[in-house]
């Protein structure tokens, strides 16, 4: 009985950033608030960034707490709602958060914030939702929109969003969003956009999935695309795929920023996974193109994706450079329930044009649930890049310096 009435007093309080009605909900979750579940983490985390330059390094001891609320409204089976509050402390401050006015240190973008993570209402009928309020859009492999879930504090969406699965095999997704909530701290990492998400996938069998897409990001870009993916078993080895084009141009919802090219860029992405038994392996080409410098040309960008899980690991393609980028990896890695998973991935950077060596990256990650303890997984990560051609060159300061960065972190999830 106690455990039902906490757990209908915290839904209540989350809950009520829906209306400005009172809430009214008895011991049995009954009433405005019914089928009420609870969610939540605490993630604690050590990142150490070590840069070859005049930064001092950065140790960053930091602590995600989230907890969510979901419950069915006014005794419905079509109306729920959601909320999601998330809370990063920072346990010191020996790192530049892009706040604490350490300019110092070297960055972990990691801000002490407590925010309203996401706050929505769904509608179903049938087959279909209708979702508004603030959420989290992960799509695809998070090249184009994610949550950028690695930061303590994840990026979300104000949004209004339909999604649609009443055609065997075919989803479909509409959004429109009003503001993007990034992962730094409110006042600098809000911005109000007029952006339209337009997803569709449909498989036609394991081997073939074809996914298209079209994301008009405010007065950035507008990004059309397909991709093919699929899974093959053969020889008691399984295989997996994924094809991808892309073209950028101009913005069509705002206004382009003044004296900013028009837009013109591409992208080709060819991944190839293989799994025998326990063992791992990959191979994959990207490609971001750039520009030489006289083509009035863009570089090919992915402002809304999570960055972290592209590209490498130490962050250092955050922003694709002005020369365009080839990423040309491999990765090998072991898997078991006992074991965990192990994973090691090297990548080689050169750009689209000018033929300039951005250096090299070695990855390493070691991640398993801790024994005898449920849903607490602990990692340990780290990211060793080193740079490649001088600034005279035509590399940039940042992509010429090496960087090591490590991790440790335990993740707890829990539900109920």
């Amino acid at each position: 009985m106690m455990k039902t009435i906490m757990k209908t007093t915290l839904a209540s309080a989350i809950l009520m950033s829906f209306t400005m009605s009172p809430v009214q909900a008895n011991d049995s979750g009954s009433g405005f608030l019914n089928n009420i579940k609870v969610n939540g983490e605490l993630r604690p985390r050590y990142e150490r960034v070590d840069e070859d330059n005049a930064k001092a390094n950065a140790n960053a001891f930091t602590n995600r707490l989230s907890i969510g609320v979901k419950a069915d409204l006014f005794g419905t089976d079509w109306l729920s709602g959601y909320a999601q509050m998330t809370d990063v402390h920072a346990l010191n401050n020996n790192y530049n958060s892009t706040d604490n006015g350490r300019s110092g240190n070297s960055v972990v973008a990691d801000p002490g914030q407590t925010r309203l993570t996401q706050s929505y209402l769904d509608f179903k009928y049938n087959k279909t939702l209708f979702r508004a309020g603030r959420q989290i859009v992960n799509l695809d492999n998070l090249r184009f929109i994610g949550s950028v879930n690695w930061r303590q504090m994840p990026q979300s969406f104000n949004a209004y969003a339909l999604v649609d699965h009443s055609i065997d095999n075919l989803s479909l997704l509409a959004a429109y969003v009003t503001q993007v909530n990034t992962v730094k701290t409110s006042n600098s990492g809000d911005y109000p956009t007029k952006t339209v998400l337009l997803h569709a996938r449909y498989k036609v069998m394991d081997a073939l999935t074809l996914t298209g897409y079209g994301y008009m990001i405010g007065s950035v870009h507008n990004t059309f695309g397909l991709a093919a993916t699929g899974k093959i078993a053969a020889s008691g080895m399984g295989f997996k795929y994924r094809a991808e084009y892309a073209t950028q141009n101009d913005p069509t919802l705002e206004t382009q920023n003044q004296g900013k090219p028009n837009v013109d860029a591409d992208y080709f992405n060819l991944k190839l996974g293989m799994k025998m038994s326990s063992l791992l392996a990959g191979v994959q080409y990207e490609l971001l193109s750039g520009s030489n410098g006289t083509d009035n040309k863009t570089a090919f960008s992915t402002p809304l994706a999570t960055l972290h899980a592209q590209n490498g690991w130490a962050d250092e393609f955050l922003g694709t450079p002005t020369a365009g980028l080839v990423d040309v990896n491999v990765m090998l890695g072991y898997k078991t329930k006992t074991f965990g998973v192990a994973k090691a991935i090297y990548h080689d950077f050169s750009s689209d044009e000018k033929s300039i060596n951005y250096g090299t990256e070695f990855d390493l990650l070691y991640k398993r649930g801790i024994p005898n303890v449920k849903h607490l997984t602990g990692l340990v990560k780290a990211a060793i890049y080193r740079g490649g051609d001088s600034v005279a060159e035509g590399n940039t300061t940042k992509l010429a310096t090496d960087k090591n960065v490590f991790w440790v972190m335990l993740d707890y999830k829990f539900s109920q």
